[in-house]
């Protein structure tokens, strides 16, 4: 009988894996394959402007803005994210996402500014 049981038990923990651990990979590997598709969306130098302003003290030229609203707030948000998940990032997580928004919200403001109408 005990043995039983616990064949039971390791059918269940071995169905309960089978089923949770796949969809866990699905979601975790989500913003990679975003990452991936939004990294080749604006030139190296601008990803590395943005990247200081977000994370340092630096300056997003208004070309670099255009590129950032062409490629998108998505795009954006995720990229941001995914850098300020780094272990060594997230205890400043919050003041990052923040930083993250007022960049996009200048870049926005400015794209229109020079954007003929």
């Amino acid at each position: 009988m005990a043995k039983l049981n616990f064949i039971m038990l390791s059918l269940v923990v071995l169905v309960v894996a089978i089923t949770c651990v796949p969809s866990l990979a699905v979601e975790e590997n989500e913003p990679k394959k975003l990452w991936d598709q939004c990294v080749v969306k604006i030139s190296p130098n601008c990803a590395l402007k943005i990247i200081s302003q977000v994370f340092g003290d630096g300056v997003v030229s208004i070309p670099c803005c255009k590129e950032l609203v062409q490629e998108g707030k998505e795009c954006h948000d995720t990229l941001v994210k995914y850098i300020a998940d780094r272990p060594s990032l997230i205890g400043n997580e919050s003041k990052y996402l923040q930083k993250r928004d007022e960049v996009w919200a200048y870049c926005v403001s400015v794209s229109k500014a020079v954007s003929p109408a």
